[in-house]
């Protein structure tokens, strides 16, 4: 398939921003690697193969007594008498992940009191629950990844409509979305947040529906004031007069050029997403206890400073994080300004 020349000139600056380009492909590597976080961090098997048969652990669950134990309970491979009953007298073998831990394993066999230090068999050290520190944080960026995209997806697309629905027309409808969105956007987002979280036992989907309350208004004043603009411009006007209908000339018509300014601004609300999320971890009225969490990983930082790596760590993930994100919204931004063209 052809692209058009404006995307073709699109595409060029996105890649004339060097840092930006570059800033993609790092963190899709990163984010697709960290989609396969139980392949590369889990306390169980990736494959496993016991009298001849083959058994894949990280898919299923599997009991002791299939591999010669006593009780009827899922089989702990980090156990040393299970591993012994699995390759002894060479009847199977074990092929384990990168990182034997997932980011609920506590490790038993520290050599010192938790958070322990990094060492060859917890690369990053522990926490002060005795969790592999380096697996928590592939858990975490997933998850907050995942979170943040949702997130933007869901309110880019409210924030359109809302915002299209303005600007389209105008009149006693914008006056009325104007003030309302005045008075919700003076509220103070992040009390509301925790005193919202407070009141259930927050998850995901619940987080996700709190933030998507006020995350949708950061796209509708663009989207209103190019709406303002172009619905009395001739090809509009035409188009009216032709008899189509009102959402045809919306969203067929006038929302392509207002989704120029749209894109250029969503990476900076993915950024804020992952932000709110772990100032909530941070604060404790973020996920449940117990979940992978850069917040909560930068809140065991404070509590413990006696071990810098758990502050370091999560400083170094998160700076590297944004970071990665401010460089493509701004590859964004120029690849979408028609004042940029290539020298």
């Amino acid at each position: 398939m052809t692209m058009s020349p404006i995307n073709q000139r699109r595409l060029a600056n996105f890649k004339a921003n060097k840092r930006g380009y570059w800033s993609l492909w790092i963190f899709l590597a990163l984010f697709i690697f960290a989609l396969g976080a139980e392949l590369v961090a889990n306390d169980k098997p990736l494959l496993l193969k016991y009298k001849g048969e083959l058994y894949v652990p990280v898919l299923y669950d599997y009991y002791e007594t299939q591999f010669g134990g006593d009780f009827e309970s899922p089989a702990d491979y980090k156990d040393p008498y299970i591993q012994d009953l699995i390759t002894q007298e060479g009847q199977g073998w074990i092929v384990w992940p990168l990182i034997r831990y997932n980011y609920r394993t506590i490790n038993y066999d520290l050599s010192v009191p938790a958070p322990s230090p990094p060492t060859s068999e917890n690369w990053l050290g522990t926490d002060d629950q005795g969790r592999d520190v380096l697996a928590r944080v592939i858990y975490g960026f997933r998850i907050s990844v995942l979170f943040a995209l949702v997130l933007t997806i869901v309110s880019s697309v409210i924030g359109v409509i809302a915002g299209a629905v303005q600007g389209y027309y105008g009149g006693k409808v914008d006056l009325f979305f104007q003030r309302f969105i005045e008075i919700w956007s003076g509220l103070p987002v992040l009390f509301l947040l925790i005193i919202l979280a407070s009141l259930v036992e927050p998850n995901f989907w619940w987080l996700l529906g709190i933030m998507l309350l006020f995350s949708w208004m950061n796209l509708v004043d663009i989207v209103r004031a190019e709406f303002l603009r172009g619905r009395n411009l001739e090809y509009v006007r035409a188009a009216r007069a032709l008899g189509a209908s009102n959402s045809t000339i919306m969203f067929k018509h006038i929302l392509p050029n207002a989704m120029v300014a749209t894109l250029t601004f969503m990476p900076f609300i993915f950024n804020s997403g992952i932000v709110t999320l772990t100032a909530l971890d941070f604060l404790g009225f973020g996920l449940p206890p117990g979940s992978a969490s850069l917040g909560e990983l930068i809140a065991q930082g404070k509590d413990n400073l006696q071990a810098p790596w758990l502050g370091i760590t999560a400083f170094v993930v998160l700076s590297i994080m944004l970071t990665l994100l401010i460089f493509i919204g701004e590859a964004v931004r120029d690849a979408f300004d028609p004042r940029k063209t290539l020298s």
